[in-house]
């Protein structure tokens, strides 16, 4: 296996026909090149360069192995360059998902606030369904996703909570709850909860659709569903109850649906994921973004 010094050893002194030249283009002593390509000839066991006083040539097995390794190295270096200028660049196209209509608004937001910053970066948002943003960041079709925590999966980075808004109980419009103006987690016992998509992480489904109450009691499921509005409408149509953020009244107003506060229940918490092993420069530069829209500077 040739050392990376070697390989452009000889492929500058190939093109510069001068030892002189080529140590001065490597930032190398005269010395250090003569070595290498001496011992670069003794590992082909031919020579790759005619030497005289006056000249340097390549042999015809040093001109050959020039011409192989020249387009190869240069397409080594060219995937060398992407990966840095993916990794550490802001320049190119992030594509950032979000799941719901409050979550779009509000990626629209970022990514308005993104663009004054790093105009060369270009964003492309796509609307994902429940479920879908896992799978996106997994398969790499999306390199960030804004969605519901805990997300507790290997290889995926959850950021920093960015919202957190109250938890209501979506039910049917005709049904009991609907009259109440706040329900306790305990009262999920006395009625179906929908479920979430069994691809989800665990740790969601967990806190979206646990199997108990805190005082054990067990909670019925009912069917389950792979989108919010599907959700809904089987929540309209009386098939189960399910938990929602508040930010759904606004943006999901039915008249076959209630929402009704669950008054002891945890907030619902929004916030970026994405693959532990992309964390590049703009991914980094865009959850800033969110950080900084959310929760400005004052003073």
């Amino acid at each position: 296996m040739l050392e990376r010094h070697e390989v452009e050893a000889f492929l500058t002194l190939a093109e510069e026909l001068h030892f002189g030249r080529t140590a001065e283009r490597l930032h190398v002593s005269t010395a250090r090149i003569s070595q290498t390509i001496a011992k670069l000839e003794r590992r082909v066991g031919v020579p790759l360069f005619d030497r005289t006083s006056r000249r340097v040539e390549l042999t015809a097995v040093g001109r050959r192995l020039y011409e192989d390794v020249r387009p190869a190295w240069d397409q080594i270096n060219a995937a060398v360059d992407q990966a840095v200028s993916t990794g550490r660049g802001l320049t190119g196209t992030l594509r950032a998902a979000f799941v719901g209509a409050a979550a779009g608004q509000l990626l629209a937001g970022v990514t308005e606030l993104f663009r004054t910053r790093h105009r060369d970066c270009d964003v492309r948002l796509r609307e994902a369904q429940i479920g879908d943003a896992i799978p996106w960041l997994r398969d790499g079709d999306v390199d960030i996703a804004l969605d519901t925590f805990p997300v507790d999966e290997p290889g995926i980075v959850s950021g920093p909570v960015l919202v957190s808004e109250a938890r209501m109980l979506a039910v049917p419009s005709g049904h009991p709850f609907a009259r109440r103006e706040t329900v306790s987690v305990e009262d999920l016992a006395r009625t179906k909860l929908l479920q979430l998509p069994g691809s989800l992480p665990e740790s969601l489904r967990n806190d979206r659709t646990p199997q108990n109450t805190p005082a054990g009691r067990p909670i019925e499921p009912g069917p389950s569903a792979s989108t919010l509005n599907e959700l809904l409408t089987l929540v309209g149509a009386g098939h189960g109850v399910f938990p929602v953020g508040a930010q759904t009244r606004r943006y999901y107003a039915r008249p076959d649906v209630a929402y009704v506060l669950l008054d002891d229940a945890p907030p619902v918490r929004w916030g970026l994921l994405w693959r532990s092993d992309g964390t590049t420069a703009r991914v980094r530069a865009f959850a800033q973004a969110a950080h900084d829209l959310l929760h400005p500077r004052t003073g």
